[in-house]
Parts: C-alpha cells; sequence; structure tokens
C-alpha cells in the first residue's frame, strides 16, 4: 500500500521515481480505508531531504501511511524556503487537539549545546509530554532519542572525544525484540555525532529495555514496554550521499573532520559510497508500523490515551 502525502510536496517526484508507490490527496479521498496517521516532527536543517529520506521508509509496507509535517513555532526556519514550511507544515497549536497513531522525532544539529539552551527546547517538551497520550508510539532519532531519553527518564548526554562519523556494524542483544524481526546477526547503520549516551544509565533505568548495540557506536536502540517510546541513536533513513555531503562540508569550512569510517571502499572519498544499510532500514521501519503502530492502535483513533 501507498504513502499519503501532499499532492505538491517535493518528495513525491523523487519517490515515483525511485518506483515507491505514492497516493496523493486527491487520489486518497476516493478510498473507503483507515490510514495510519503519522505525524512527523523534523527538526532537521535540511527539511526537503529528511522528508523524502523517511517517507521512503515508511511508504515500503504493506500499510496505507498518511504522514503530516509538524515545525516548532519557537525556532525560525532558515535553511528551508518559507513558502515550503506553509505550505506543508503545521506548528503544534495546529495539531495538539488531535491524535496520532505514530510519531517521529527526528534528529537536529544542536547536539553539542545543553538542552536547556536549545531555544525551542520548551516547546519540545511539551510535545513529547502531549505525546504519552496522543500518540499510540513515538518513534525517536539521534538527538530527538537524546532529547526524549533526557526529557522522559533524566539520562543524560555524554560528549564524544571526537565525532562518531561513519557506517558501523551492530548486533541485536534483546533477541525476542520484534523491532528487530528479521534482521541478521550482524547489520550496519549510519551515524554522524558528538554526543552519546552511557549505556550504563539506560541499564540502570528499569522503564527501558536495550534492544541492539554496537561494540563501536555504543547503545543504538532502547524501548519502553509495548514500544510507547522507541529510541534510535543512528541515521538508517540517511541517503547514500548523505555523509559524503556532511564530510565535504567540513572539509571546506575547514573543520577537524575524518573520513567517515567504512563508508568509502578501502576509505577512498574518490570512490562512490558503499550502501549496506538500505535493507535493514526499510525492515526497521516497517517493523515499528507493523508491530508497535498497526498492530496496537485502535481503530477509533480517538481511543488512543
Amino acid at each position: 500500500m501507498p504513502i499519503k502525502i501532499p499532492n505538491l510536496l517535493p518528495a513525491t517526484a523523487t519517490l515515483q521515481e525511485e518506483n515507491i508507490f505514492v497516493m496523493t490527496e486527491t487520489r486518497a479521498i476516493t478510498q473507503d480505508i483507515r490510514p495510519l496517521h503519522i505525524l512527523m516532527l523534523n527538526l532537521m536543517p535540511k527539511k526537503i531531504a529528511t522528508e523524502t529520506q523517511i517517507a521512503r521508509l515508511i511508504g515500503n509496507t504493506p500499510l496505507q501511511v498518511e504522514l503530516e509535517l509538524l515545525q516548532t513555532a519557537t525556532h525560525k526556519v532558515r535553511h528551508t524556503a518559507p513558502e515550503h514550511m506553509l505550505a506543508f507544515y503545521k506548528t503544534f497549536d495546529q495539531v495538539r487537539d488531535r491524535r496520532f497513531d505514530g510519531m517521529i522525532i527526528t534528529g537536529a544539529p544542536v547536539e553539542q549545546q545543553p538542552f536547556e539552551d536549545v531555544d525551542y527546547w520548551g516547546e519540545l517538551c511539551e510535545i513529547m509530554e502531549w505525546s504519552k497520550t496522543h500518540v499510540t508510539s513515538t518513534f525517536h532519532i539521534c538527538w530527538g532519542a537524546q532529547a526524549g531519553l533526557y526529557y522522559h527518564f533524566g539520562i543524560p548526554k555524554v560528549p564524544l572525544p571526537q565525532k562518531l562519523f561513519g557506517v558501523f556494524p551492530h548486533r541485536v542483544v534483546h533477541k525476542g525484540s520484534i523491532l528487530f524481526r528479521g534482521f541478521d546477526d550482524e547489520f550496519w547503520v549510519p551515524h554522524s555525532r558528538h554526543t552519546t549516551v552511557d549505556i550504563r544509565d539506560v541499564e540502570a533505568c528499569p522503564d527501558l529495555k536495550i534492544l541492539a548495540c554496537s561494540d563501536e557506536a555504543g547503545m543504538y536502540v532502547c524501548s519502553t514496554d509495548r514500544g510507547r517510546q522507541i529510541f534510535v541513536t543512528g541515521h538508517s533513513e540517511y541517503d547514500a550521499d548523505t555523509l559524503a555531503a556532511e564530510y565535504r562540508r567540513d572539509l571546506a569550512a575547514g573543520l577537524p573532520i575524518d573520513v567517515p569510517k567504512n563508508y568509502f571502499p578501502g576509505d577512498d572519498p574518490g570512490k562512490a559510497p558503499l550502501v549496506r544499510w538500505r535493507s535493514c532500514a526499510n525492515l526497521l521501519y516497517s517493523n515499528w508500523l507493523n508491530y508497535f503502530v498497526y498492530q496496537t492502535t485502535p481503530y477509533d483513533i480517538n481511543e488512543i490515551s
């Protein structure tokens, strides 16, 4: 089944070129079916790229998904045209009285700031509190995961001695996790961050269960009971060239940056990146939508509590 997105969202053309089944609003209104309502709070600076990455993954399932986009009202967007934000994004005041089957909170390039210094921190806390009673399952990504762990459980983020940058092998540590049903014994995930969470802090929290880890990248996924809140520290949604673009950007800015690990063949930036995380990314989002959203949410969305 397709993902339903606004008629003119730039991601539509990209996904159709990739043979991903996209249903526009115009066609969707002719079908008598209750789609899954997924709200995405997009905190990334390049909004259109992130929209496309997430839509690609949640559109690759047998379920009909309606994606809605959310922005913070307390932060001025600088890297995306105002016309795009006005056309496709809502603010929290416009959705606070509704309920959603699932929610995605993306990463953000503010990880080296204390949480309380982020200009939209107060609004984000309000949204995260609201999600506990208005969303069946919330999927937090990278800084969004760190923010969620800090807000909900008081787990701090920890600075790394150098940027964790590259694609790293991971393993499932909770073998009964249906979020990782169908995964190989080893799977790969991109990471790009200056901070982490101490796995011992997560292990000490009785409300959290660690599902997957990496020897080099640390804790990858942890979850509350029944997956009402899921925290993912990596970027499985990244495109093939996302890390390459970050690498070239930092080089051009004169910032200290190493070649991303396990990314370019032979660590040669002159070669095309080797993509080895695409299949597990699709499976991760498919499992989340199926087992933690579709199989759990009530048919009457207003019964979510």
